[in-house]
């Protein structure tokens, strides 16, 4: 089940695509306008034809959700949620017996008994839920939100930093579209080498190791890896020393998706009941999205130098990428005090995971104890 959920992890190779597309239009559209240098001709550096390029690469990744759009909507609904909130148990039954190409009978009779127990059907903001899964949305709320700040912010910066180390030409050496292509170059490459063999490390483990032990070692090592480039960040900006500054900051990228940025999709689309999952899911989701608003908007503007003259243009002066690093690090290291409050969800069955099973065996349990009338 783990594997499956995570086959989102598709989005590694979507990274890697959308990167490749990158370089093929920038390199294009470098070739056909030949612009000068920003240093030689601010205004000539950035030719019209150039607001074309971010255009292009958005449509491009639409197509394929255009293309899925229409085998998605043929999926049928799962098995759970036709039965128990649509109370449907006969499509149910022929839903499943399509998937698993067996016949299966439909168990109206037991579907109305759930469904008639009122104490599988306490709602979002009800103290039952609360008690028995307030704790764990916090904890797939705050780690996805923790998460994507660090996530978003580490790939916006990556060109502040590889400029900072040399291992891209400054921005007024360039015209805006070579500029575009050394900067997806350089995420290609770390794309290639950590991205996407981190995702499929989850895909491969996550039913052997679990999720929550991939979530607290993804960030942990995230936070070691985060420290050890923030704390001697004077010594990796000394020339000779940028490749292994890039080494270091691969392997935040693989710990990320082989780690939270995986299982924080995973987690919470298996440990909430069938009816609220969804909603559970969009909320965690949502926290995440603020986490990606903050790391966008907030790092962009911390990671701008101390130094008025050396920030880009715009921008105010902020703290710097040493400390930029150093709190991406403290944000990771929170993101694995809070994995604590996120259970483990490895072997054990959905009704398991959120309790759906506790009444039905105190009742079993009840019987059996019970003296004949």
């Amino acid at each position: 089940r783990g594997a499956f959920i995570a086959a989102s992890c598709h989005a590694g190779f979507g990274i890697l695509a959308g990167g490749i597309v990158a370089l093929i239009v920038s390199l294009s559209f470098d070739h056909a306008y030949n612009a000068p240098a920003y240093e030689v001709d601010p205004v000539g550096s950035t030719v019209p034809q150039a607001d074309y390029i971010w255009r292009i690469i958005l449509m491009f990744g639409a197509l394929p959700a255009a293309l899925t759009y229409y085998w998605r909507m043929k999926m049928p609904e799962t098995a759970r949620y036709t039965a128990l909130v649509a109370k449907n148990a006969k499509q149910a039954a022929t839903d499943m017996s399509k998937v698993l190409q067996v016949d299966l009978e439909a168990e109206q009779e037991k579907v109305d008994k759930l469904a008639r127990d009122t104490r599988k059907n306490y709602g979002l903001f009800s103290k039952e839920f609360a008690r028995r899964h307030g704790l764990h949305l916090l904890g797939t709320t705050s780690t996805w939100f923790l998460l994507d700040i660090a996530f978003y912010s580490q790939n916006l910066f990556q060109k502040d930093i590889f400029s900072a180390i040399g291992w891209i030409p400054p921005a007024k050496t360039m015209n805006a579209i070579h500029e575009v292509y050394k900067i997806a170059r350089a995420q290609t490459l770390i794309a290639l080498c950590s991205t996407v063999p981190g995702y499929w490390f989850t895909v491969a483990l996550i039913d052997i190791l679990g999720r929550f032990f991939i979530q607290i070692m993804g960030f942990a090592m995230m936070t070691i890896f985060m420290f050890a480039l923030a704390i001697p960040y004077d010594h990796w900006i000394k020339k000779g020393n940028h490749i292994s500054f890039v080494v270091l900051y691969s392997f935040t990228f693989f710990f990320a998706n082989f780690g939270p940025n995986a299982t924080t999709f995973v987690v919470p689309a298996e440990i909430f009941p069938a009816r609220l999952r969804s909603t559970c899911h969009g909320i965690s989701a949502a926290a995440g999205k603020a986490g990606a608003i903050v790391g966008a908007f907030g790092f962009l503007y911390a990671a701008q130098s101390k130094d008025p003259s050396k920030t880009d243009a715009g921008y105010p002066p902020g703290i710097g990428v040493k400390n930029s690093l150093i709190m991406l690090g403290v944000i990771n290291l929170v993101g694995a005090a809070f994995t604590l409050l996120v259970p483990e969800s490895k072997g054990k069955s959905l009704e398991d995971l959120t309790g759906e099973n506790d009444e039905e065996e105190n009742t079993t349990e009840l019987g059996r104890i019970a003296p004949a009338p």
